[in-house]
């Protein structure tokens, strides 16, 4: 974990102008409130601050084959001058997103759950016409003039103030949602960008299938990432297998690729799910083998990891808890810090040991500006092992005494991990393995010696039933250490 970073967002810099400019893909004029130059700016800020909010995905020849492909793409879009980028977050939520001035980021989660080159090529295509089309601009732009911020939170309300903006820090430009509109023309991008570099477009609608189905698996409580943020806008499937027909014909592609067996073999080895050294997730009970700490996340709570912090919150999104680091050399130096920063009124404070940790705990409020309402905070500094640990929880004062046992429970039970189990704890990766009899996909991933709890979540990372017939010879997906 590092020390947290916070987004900033739109700047003083991009002032509210009635500027018109032509659209690169319509050839229509707009009206934009930022030059090119200020576009790819804000994308040369950001990147870093998502980098360092999800961390790189370190594999040098899946990294070469998204550079690659990406760089072949951008050359035939509407907008071939920019200066593109295309990165492997390691995450593993399903998502793939693009900022401003030519940034492309997918997930290691979804190219996990890739099947071919051409799903691959068809959502890239997709996120290139995003920025092509100067989507993100646009939503700015909307977000601008109905003064709306664009910090959003993960898994939070975005009444706590600083406290939202420090627990989604460099998600702005990520969360903010496409429209209709800008979904279906995406799409007619990626179909024609992914065609014209010589792929089967059908295939992205293929892909659709998969998104849908992980949504469906969750019992449509959690969105994968990717529809979250690119709502969908209906019919999509069907449009894009009509546009993949139609520009199959225009080029006269007569054999496009598709590439399954040779997209299988990279992703050999990928990562999926959590990396359990990076902090896992187990009964409740969040593990971190690197740093050697471990505390309860409350029940039904949403929960969300990443390098900098840990995030978690009720689905009603009425309360907060976040572990991060604090600077200082002692928990009451930290404490002291916090307060200042934030310009807390502390109502209690003490110190304490926590399972043999000094500590500092206090209660304070926070009175927020725009609004007047007051947030009550609950904030434990833990030394550990060289580092001073924030847990952070924060609700509005009316609703503190309600979740106020939860965040004490989560508080007061961190404590070093030293279960060797815990600490050796190895991640699940993709393995391709080759059927080696016709059977059905289910067969053939028990005669994998797959587990059944597993075999849903397998027949959608194959993009296929499990009553699915599959010859032998075909390579599949597995999951093994």
């Amino acid at each position: 974990m590092k020390k947290i970073v916070l987004f900033i967002g739109l700047t003083s810099s991009f002032i509210l102008l009635d500027s018109c400019a032509t659209n690169p893909v319509t050839g229509k004029k707009q009206v934009v409130l930022m030059s090119e130059e200020q576009e790819i700016a804000m994308g040369k800020n950001a990147d870093p601050q998502i980098v360092a909010q999800f961390g790189l995905y370190e594999n040098a020849a899946l990294q070469s084959f998204i550079t690659t492909k990406g760089k072949q793409m951008a050359a035939i879009s509407h907008r071939p001058g920019l200066n593109y980028e295309f990165k492997i977050l390691d995450s593993e939520v399903l998502n793939a997103f693009a900022v401003p001035g030519g940034y492309v980021y997918f997930t290691r989660g979804i190219m996990a759950h890739f099947n071919n080159e051409a799903e691959f090529a068809g959502v890239l295509g997709h996120e290139i016409g995003h920025i092509a089309a100067r989507h993100s601009v646009e939503q700015q732009r909307n977000a601008m003039l109905g003064q709306l911020g664009i910090i959003a939170g993960v898994i939070i309300s975005p009444e706590f103030g600083q406290f939202a903006e420090a627990a989604s820090q460099g998600l702005g430009l990520l969360l903010l949602k496409f429209g209709r509109d800008a979904e279906i023309e995406s799409d007619r991008l990626g179909v024609e960008y992914s065609s014209k570099i010589g792929y089967d477009a059908t295939e992205m609608a293929g892909f659709f299938n998969t998104l849908e189905r992980q949504s469906q698996a969750a019992g449509s409580q959690e969105l994968p990432d990717f529809l979250s943020t690119h709502p969908n806008p209906g019919d999509r499937n069907a449009t894009v297998a009509k546009l993949a027909t139609k520009w199959k014909k225009q080029l006269n592609l007569t054999n496009p690729e598709v590439n399954r067996n040779e997209y299988l073999k990279r992703i050999e080895g990928l990562i999926y799910g959590e990396d359990p050294k990076q902090g896992f997730l187990e009964n409740n009970v969040f593990y971190h083998p690197e740093l050697k700490f471990q505390f309860p996340v409350p029940t039904n709570w949403n929960y969300q990891n990443t390098p900098q912090s840990v995030q978690m919150a009720p689905k009603d999104g009425k309360a907060m808890m976040m572990l991060t680091l604090a600077p200082g050399t002692s928990p009451r130096q930290a404490a002291e810090a916090f307060v200042q920063q934030y310009k807390l009124q502390v109502k209690e404070s003490r110190e304490l040991t926590v399972n043999g940790l000094p500590a500092m705990a206090i209660i304070a409020d926070q009175q927020q500006q725009q609004t007047g309402a007051v947030i009550r905070t609950m904030s434990y500094f833990i030394q550990h092992g060289g580092n001073i640990y924030l847990i952070l929880g924060a609700s509005g004062l009316n609703d503190f005494n309600n979740y106020s046992a939860a965040f004490n429970s989560t508080m007061q039970n961190f404590r070093p991990l030293t279960d060797a189990s815990k600490i050796n704890k190895k991640p699940e990766r993709i393995r391709i393995k080759t059927v080696n009899a016709n059977t059905t996909l289910e067969q053939a991933l028990r005669s994998l010696n797959m587990p059944t709890s597993k075999m849903q979540e397998l027949s959608i990372l194959n993009g296929m039933n499990l009553n699915e017939q599959v010859a032998k010879g075909t390579l599949i997906k597995v999951l093994g250490e």
